[in-house]
C-alpha cells in the first residue's frame, strides 16, 4: 500500500471508512516516539521520548493503584495516561520549569487537542477528548491519581540520576514542592513518598534548596 495514501484513500481501499480513521489516528500518534523530553534515562545515556513516558505511566499507575486515597477506575486512569501528552505531537513537551513555554502551552495544546482527536471517528473522538479535557481539569479521583503518576515518574527519575532536570539553573526545592503537590492530594503514601524524596535530595546536594533571600522575605 503506498505510503502517501491517506484516510480517505485508505477508507476507499478498504471499503471501511471508520477503520481508516481509527488508522489515521493510531498512524499519527506513533509520532509521539519522536518528541523528546528533558527527563532522563535511569541508566543517563539519553533522555526519553513521550511513548516511554507514557508507557511507564500505565504501569506504574496499574502497581501502586491501591495507594490512592479515592477509589478509581483503573481502566479509566489508563486510558487518560495514555492519551494525556498525544497533544505534544503538535504542542511539544513543555519543560516543567520553564515559566516562557508555560504562557502558551494551554493554547498550544488546546490547538493540537481539536486537530489529533478529530482524526478519530466521531463518537471516539468525543469520548478521548472528553477524557484529555478530565485529565486537565482533575475533578475527578482518577483525573488526580493520573496527574499523581505523571509526576511522581519524573521525581523518581531525577532523585535516581543525581538530580536530572533538577539541574536546570534556577530550579529549587521550592519549585520542586510546588510541581509535586498533586501527588499528595491524590495519595497519602505517595505524597510522603515525594516529600522524603525532596527533603534527601537537598540534603544530598542535588536539588538547590531555597535561597536564604527567599525564605527570610
Amino acid at each position: 500500500m503506498p505510503s502517501q495514501m491517506t484516510a480517505e484513500s485508505i477508507g476507499e481501499f478498504l471499503g471501511d471508512r471508520r477503520l481508516a480513521e481509527q488508522l489515521a489516528f493510531i498512524l499519527e500518534v506513533e509520532k509521539l516516539k519522536t518528541v523528546l523530553r528533558r527527563t532522563p534515562l535511569l541508566d543517563r545515556s539519553r533522555v526519553e521520548n513521550d511513548a516511554e513516558h507514557t508507557w511507564q505511566l500505565a504501569l506504574m499507575a496499574m502497581v501502586l493503584a491501591e495507594h490512592s486515597s479515592e477509589a478509581v477506575d483503573l481502566l479509566r486512569v489508563l486510558k487518560m495516561l495514555l492519551i494525556h501528552d498525544v497533544v505534544e505531537i503538535d504542542a511539544g513537551d513543555t519543560f516543567a520549569y520553564d515559566s516562557v513555554g508555560a504562557a502558551s502551552q494551554i493554547a498550544r495544546e488546546l490547538k493540537a487537542a481539536e486537530r489529533i482527536f478529530a482524526l478519530l471517528p466521531q463518537d471516539q473522538a468525543r469520548e478521548f477528548r472528553a477524557l484529555w479535557d478530565e485529565f486537565e481539569a482533575k475533578a475527578s479521583a482518577e483525573s488526580r491519581f493520573a496527574n499523581a503518576i505523571d509526576r511522581l515518574q519524573p521525581l523518581l527519575h531525577n532523585f535516581f540520576t543525581d538530580g536530572g532536570t533538577w539541574n536546570t539553573a534556577g530550579v529549587t526545592s521550592s519549585d520542586v514542592e510546588r510541581r509535586m503537590r498533586p501527588i499528595g492530594e491524590a495519595s497519602e503514601t505517595l505524597g510522603s513518598l515525594s516529600a522524603r524524596l525532596i527533603k534527601l535530595a537537598v540534603e544530598q546536594g542535588i536539588l538547590a534548596p531555597v535561597p536564604a533571600s527567599k525564605v527570610d522575605a
